[in-house]
């Protein structure tokens, strides 16, 4: 691990108070087309919400969540890496970590947060084996999202117990999903390669730096003064729960920058967290199997009875579900049973045709359809899920 012990620009760096004072929006779009010039998001929300992010790390001892921001790709130059290299020239103090230890980065983190850049975080949770090997660092990255989580070690020959903090944004990047609890506190970034047609300048450390710089001591003098007042600030959200704690930092800069900024962010918060609502309701692991029962019963109508074998034939047979190669056998009514039990529904005698069997009424479901599937509508159209 390597922390960035250059000069802090915001102090080598004197630019006029006055070219800045009042101009956060146009700061932000200069750092939007500083971004965009070297490497391509996967969408102009996913910018946006980059560009608010490194402003946000600028405040974080404002904060009472540190968001974390997840830079995945499905594979090789994707520009992961890239994007994190800018991130290091324009973040509060960057901390850069390359396969460190959790205990090397606890100690990294002081009462004034740095900002964490994990690079290849796949081979830190890109197996089993791998994660299991580093739950300690997951369990840091968890903690650290929250103001006032500390780590508790004996230090000193006298073993005299210490409290580390935790505390800091920090960005990590890799190939494929991060472990579900850090995505859950993340804003997830999903990489691309780029087409046919997208080009970027290189990057160049000596030559491009100087203006990243730049930038990033401007973003420290004009959040200088803005610490109590974002400190007091509660934004309209237009998330709820997690989501709304991870997002609400980039909200309260886009509020403070004004201009298009306001708009821009809640838009990319509402786009970007429904878009990982849909991607985890397709993870069998979650709740795709609530997702896809909810399809069946919806061509069934609302007083529709399922039984077991129903349910579990269409499931089984649908080629683009990944229920027939669950363990390799298809899914059972044990299996089926039990990962709906975790949602606390249960089978019981239903009515087909003539015929009493084991089943499940649309009534069972409702609860947990409103609670782990808020993409899919209820019964009767998008207005009824309104509330």
């Amino acid at each position: 691990m390597t922390d960035d012990t250059r000069p802090n620009p915001a102090h080598a760096a004197q630019p006029d108070p006055d070219a800045t004072a009042g101009h956060g929006a146009a700061l932000l779009d200069r750092l939007k087309t500083a971004l965009a010039r070297f490497v391509v998001l996967p969408s102009e929300e996913a910018l946006d919400a980059t560009v608010l992010w490194v402003a946000a790390t600028h405040l974080q001892p404002s904060w009472q969540h540190a968001p974390r921001l997840a830079v995945v790709g499905p594979a090789k130059r994707c520009g992961k890496s890239r994007l994190l290299d800018i991130l290091t020239e324009t973040v509060h103090h960057p901390v850069m970590t390359v396969n460190s230890s959790a205990a090397a980065v606890f100690r990294s983190i002081t009462e004034e947060p740095p900002t964490l850049l994990v690079d290849e975080a796949d081979t830190i949770f890109g197996t089993p084996k791998q994660a299991e090997k580093n739950e300690e660092m997951r369990g840091l990255l968890n903690a650290g999202h929250q103001r006032d989580r500390y780590v508790l070690r004996v230090v000193g020959n006298d073993h005299t117990p210490h409290r580390f903090h935790t505390f800091a944004m920090a960005a990590l990047a890799g190939i494929g999903d991060l472990p579900d609890t850090i995505m859950d506190r993340s804003i997830v970034i999903r990489m691309r390669r780029r087409a046919v047609g997208e080009r970027v300048s290189p990057y160049r450390t000596k030559r491009d730096s100087p203006t990243l710089h730049e930038l990033r001591a401007l973003l420290a003098q004009w959040t200088a003064s803005l610490a109590d007042q974002a400190l007091q600030l509660e934004p309209s959200m237009p998330v709820e729960d997690r989501a709304a704690d991870t997002w609400e930092p980039l909200v309260i800069v886009a509020d403070l920058a004004g201009g298009p900024w306001p708009d821009r962010a809640r838009h990319a918060c509402t786009t970007m967290v429904t878009a990982e609502a849909e991607a985890e309701q397709d993870s069998p692991g979650n709740a795709r199997i609530l997702a896809d029962i909810r399809r069946l019963f919806h061509a069934k109508g609302e007083q529709a009875q399922l039984s077991t074998d129903e349910i579990l034939y269409a499931l089984n047979n649908d080629p683009e579900a990944p229920w027939a190669d669950h363990r390799r056998g298809g899914l059972n009514a044990r299996d089926l049973s039990g990962m709906l039990r975790e949602y606390g529904i249960r089978s019981g005698n239903v009515r087909v045709g003539d015929i009493q069997r084991k089943g499940y009424t649309h009534t069972k479901f409702t609860d947990a359809w409103k609670r782990y599937c808020p993409g899919v509508h209820p019964l009767g159209g998008p207005q009824a899920n309104a509330s």
